[in-house]
């Protein structure tokens, strides 16, 4: 196997980098590279980490997934990017500053209308693309992947949760193989031991570029099962969700068949549940009407049902403006930073009961 300059025979482990972009100072922007090549034959699954430089609990799940003993229990290979984005992780950033914007909304969309040439990002984010999925113009050499997980984080004290996009039919895919991917989708992320929540509906989820993440790309685009993996708080390392992201990568290869069982030196985490029996879907959700200081009413992981109050929105006395309420069945997720808010801020965001279809035509999206 060869991705990059990481190379392996089968039994081995090996690290490298995977070259992207030339630097205007010299050099090559390079992105970190780590594989173990199984003994026996068996899927390939990547894990990436740190699109958003700010979210460092993925990179250290990501760097800390390979094992020497893993080759001789492996059936197939695990290829690991642990940095996705190294011009963000430089500052702390979520963007990188090539362009100040999201690098997580570069990935390829044959039908996007382009009137100039792909600056930097885009063309950073198209080779990690082509060598996810094995396109002959990649450095990459039988590593196609088979499914990928993409290590994020999301708000500060927020739940762990694992994120599944809408899949698409049309001139890709028909129906029929839209479906066989949403099942896949669906058993990849029972797998992973966190709560699952479905990507925003449309208008919202093609509006954000959401088709054009990497799970998005890699799903609909290239019909690979992608899901995002959601570990808690950004900016620093937590050490209780990065042994958790660990655990949810192994689950993942006895999912895949990889592996017949987890071996003993994974983290010991227990599978968190959402606590409802109900589908999910994201939702940055409730907006407030008030300007003022926001009050939380919830915590992280609560189960609410429509009209039960989020928050209130106080004045600098103290005084309560407003209290805003749910729309919606659902649960916490996470809580809005901060606690001054304008009007029509969010002030959490919630996973809401989920009723939309999971297979969508292409041409609704």
């Amino acid at each position: 196997m060869r991705v990059g300059t990481a190379t392996t025979d089968p039994g081995e482990t090996a690290t490298g980098w995977l070259d992207v972009t030339t630097l205007p100072t010299g050099g090559r922007e390079r992105l970190p590279v780590l594989l173990a090549e199984g003994t026996g034959d068996g899927p390939t699954l990547w894990v990436t980490a740190g699109v958003h430089g700010d979210e460092l609990t993925g990179v250290a799940a990501a760097q800390d997934l390979l094992d020497d003993r893993l080759p001789d229990r492996l059936a197939g290979d695990l290829v690991v990017v642990p940095t996705v984005n190294p011009a963000g992780l430089r500052r702390t950033s979520r963007e990188s500053y090539y362009h100040g914007d999201d690098p997580n909304r570069y990935f390829p969309d044959p039908d996007a209308d382009q009137y100039r040439p792909p600056r930097v990002q885009q063309r950073i984010d198209e080779a990690l693309f082509d060598a996810v999925t094995g396109d002959e113009d990649a450095p990459v050499t039988d590593a196609a992947a088979d499914a990928l997980l993409d290590l994020h984080t999301a708000h500060v004290g927020s739940l762990p949760f694992v994120i599944r996009d809408r899949t698409l039919y049309g001139d890709r895919r028909d129906e029929a193989a839209a479906e066989a991917l949403r099942d896949d989708l669906a058993a990849l992320a029972d797998a992973l031991g966190l709560p699952v929540v479905t990507e925003y509906t449309d208008p919202e989820y093609t509006g954000e570029g959401l088709h054009r993440s990497l799970t998005g790309a890699v799903t609909n685009e290239a019909g690979v099962p992608a899901l995002t993996v959601e570990l808690g708080t950004h900016s620093v390392v937590d050490e209780t969700e990065r042994a958790r992201g660990v655990a949810a990568v192994y689950r993942a290869l006895v999912n895949l068949g990889a592996l017949d069982t987890l071996p003993g030196w994974v983290p010991d985490t227990e599978p968190i549940t959402s606590g409802v029996d109900y589908r999910l879907r994201r939702a940055v959700h409730p907006h407030t009407d008030t300007a003022g200081l926001v009050r939380h009413r919830v915590a992280v992981g609560d189960v609410l049902t429509e009209g039960d109050p989020v928050a209130d929105v106080v004045s600098p006395h103290g005084e309560v403006r407003a209290t805003v309420a749910t729309d919606h069945d659902g649960v916490v997720l996470g809580r809005g930073e901060g606690m001054a808010v304008y009007e029509n801020d969010p002030l959490a965001s919630l996973a809401v009961r989920d009723e939309a279809p999971l297979v969508v035509p292409r041409e609704e999206s």
